[in-house]
């Protein structure tokens, strides 16, 4: 029975001791919760959070890609566009009810601790995407960041407590050798871009460690929904896509700064492909994408789990691939091909563990049930 119960919680992404607690608080509240996990609105909700992390993944990788193709050269412009968008949240943000009375509210000093955190981790993050980014075939750098999957199955067993199975780690072993696979054939990628082929190594680790650094933030966000807020609302999601970004978005406007890349923006957008109108849309656009593809992974993060939010984006990597070839010239070769099928594989292995823990969790509640059943029954054949 202890068994069921810990993968109930585990399925539900909620620790066993706060469980406890909110069930002593609020029995029927925590009952309805857990009868409308897995109803058909619950699964409406996820795939439109998962609909916008693919949409706004996509698009946002190939307009990064195309700033740099089209004249763009500012790494930390680059930057700050993954972030820029925060203040869209506001609106909802503002929009949302008050919290009630008797909501917890955790420490505002703790909190203003987390989203700098967060954020500075945030802002180097992309950084290191943006650098990552210019040095590569969009289609290759999409692939080589389906490892942070892998990653995040590390920080999400040692920081979330999440389950290491034989499947999670058929996945991170095929797409540990998925990334191998493109690091031996980059040497056939073609780009448009005037970038020397020596730099593909550099991309290639820079994207190895922006993905585990993503990872870590991922986990880090589920943990402070678990451990810190002990809310799921959606004033707390809005709070925790917003604030970090705000954070982020002033490291990145520091470092443009302090980089003395701030000079070269008005030769950028003179020199910009089919003139400035296009240079502040590409900006404009790869920030809103960002932002939408942002906001459904916080979400899913605190409906489902990181690295269910995680997996959701390696979806989008076939995806990326297809478009890249279409817009950019990027070569399809058949290491790519290989390359992509292993990544594909190894995301398929984590989504029939989903469905194995779904499947073993809703037996043990029909067992947990019938127990309870049985035990009131005998409970009304004792004597008054």
């Amino acid at each position: 029975m202890s068994d069921a119960q810990e993968i109930q919680l585990q399925i539900r992404g909620v620790p066993e001791h706060e469980s406890d607690h909110e069930d002593s608080r609020d029995g029927s509240k925590a009952g309805m919760r857990r009868s409308t996990r897995g109803s058909a609105w619950w699964w409406m909700t996820v795939v439109a959070d998962m609909m916008m992390v693919l949409c706004g993944q996509t698009v946002a990788t190939l307009l990064g890609r195309l700033y740099f193709d089209s004249g763009g050269n500012s790494q930390w412009m680059a930057s700050l566009a993954q972030t820029g968008g925060a203040p869209l949240m506001a609106l909802p943000l503002m929009l949302t009810p008050p919290p009630s009375p008797e909501e917890r509210q955790p420490a505002a000093s703790k909190m203003v601790a987390i989203y700098a955190g967060i954020g500075i981790m945030i802002g180097f993050d992309n950084l290191m995407y943006a650098y990552a980014l210019q040095y590569l075939p969009v289609s290759t750098f999409s692939l080589v960041a389906a490892t942070q999957l892998g990653f995040n199955a590390v920080t999400s067993r040692l920081i979330n407590a999440q389950r290491f199975t034989a499947l999670i780690s058929n996945s991170v072993v095929l797409l540990t050798f998925s990334a191998a696979l493109l690091a031996v054939g980059s040497s056939s990628d073609e780009t448009a871009s005037d970038v020397p082929r020596s730099k593909y190594p550099v991309g290639f680790v820079l994207t190895l460690a922006a993905s585990a650094f993503f990872a870590l933030i991922l986990s880090l966000a589920e943990a402070t929904f678990e451990k810190v807020i002990r809310a799921r609302t959606l004033r707390w999601v809005l709070r925790m896509q917003m604030y970090p970004c705000i954070v982020s978005s002033a490291v990145s406007a520091v470092g443009l700064l302090a980089s003395g890349q701030w000079r070269t923006i008005p030769g950028e957008m003179a020199s910009f492909k089919n003139g400035k109108a296009r240079y502040v849309l590409t900006l404009v656009g790869t920030a809103v994408a960002w932002q939408a593809s942002s906001w459904g992974t916080m979400r899913l993060i605190s409906r489902v789990s990181s690295l269910f939010a995680n997996v959701t984006g390696t979806v989008a990597l076939p995806l990326v691939p297809i478009f890249a070839v279409a817009f950019f010239g990027d070569k399809m070769t058949g290491i790519k091909a290989v390359a992509m099928l292993m990544a594909l594989w190894g995301f398929l292995s984590y989504v029939y563990q989903h469905y194995l823990d779904g499947r073993r969790a809703a037996a043990a509640k029909v067992a947990e049930c019938r127990v309870c059943a049985a035990r009131s029954g005998s409970d009304a054949d004792l004597p008054a």
